[in-house]
């Protein structure tokens, strides 16, 4: 993404102050319901002796680790970094933007509804792809940086929770 390619998909932001406080809401709402809904998950499947308990804790949080690691090792720049740009979603740390670790874990977290309740995961890819394009827009992602993140979620899921 360039410069010019940011600035255009943030024209209207700019012009209207209420979509930029509409971003970082929704940012900020979507990624709360996620970050409880797992953590409920958890406890409803260790509360009723669930099978799949151990599972839904090792996927997600082995592949989190094996995400975080990986964003290291390549260390990319944020796009507010390399570009002459204020992202519309605050956030003040350097590098580490590829794979998108917000991104993964809505995708990995979807998978392991999917996994439990294919219903209950339907909304979970919805906000997935929600919080993608609003982290793009925000400017703290390259689009190649959320899509890499849910590519790794959706894999880590069909790999952890239906091949394996």
């Amino acid at each position: 993404m360039t410069e010019k390619q940011y600035k255009k998909i943030t024209a209207p932001f700019l012009k209207n102050k209420n979509l930029i406080v509409a971003l970082r809401l929704v940012n900020l709402i979507f990624t709360g319901i996620v970050y409880a809904a797992y953590p409920a998950l958890m406890l409803y499947l260790l509360i009723t002796k669930s099978v799949h308990f151990q599972r839904c804790l090792i996927v997600p949080g082995a592949m989190f680790l094996f995400v975080s690691g990986l964003r290291k090792v390549i260390d990319r720049p944020r796009p507010y970094e390399k570009l002459n740009i204020k992202p519309l979603i605050e956030k003040d740390k350097n590098g580490q933007s590829m794979p998108s670790r917000h991104i993964f874990s809505v995708f990995v977290i979807a998978m392991t509804f999917l996994y439990i309740n294919p219903y209950l995961s339907l909304p979970f890819f919805f906000i997935g792809a929600v919080l993608a394009l609003a982290r793009v827009a925000g400017g703290v992602h390259y689009p190649s940086d959320v899509l890499v993140g849910a590519a790794i979620g959706i894999l880590s899921g069909i790999i952890g929770y239906f091949v394996i």
